[in-house]
């Protein structure tokens, strides 16, 4: 069975930044490049679930949608 998940990839200076949406635990993986970074992340979740078993996929509500916002506060 595969399971579908939300992935938020975040481009830095230093390469790129992966994370899952909808996974309990915290999981990341990263690469000089988008599909390094996200080929990592998937590695990531698969020993996530085997080192914690599926119970890490319980989570509820689901994430239906994920968006991205910018906006500006003024420092202080």
């Amino acid at each position: 069975m595969v399971s579908q998940f939300k992935i938020v990839l975040e481009k830095t200076p230093d390469g790129y930044v992966a994370y899952p949406l909808s996974l309990k635990g915290v999981v990341v993986g990263q690469g000089d490049t988008y599909e390094q970074a996200l080929a990592d992340v998937k590695s990531a979740i698969r020993f996530h679930i085997e080192t914690f078993g599926n119970e890490m996929l319980e989570l509820e509500p689901p994430v239906l949608d994920a968006f991205i916002a910018e906006t500006g506060v003024k420092r202080l």
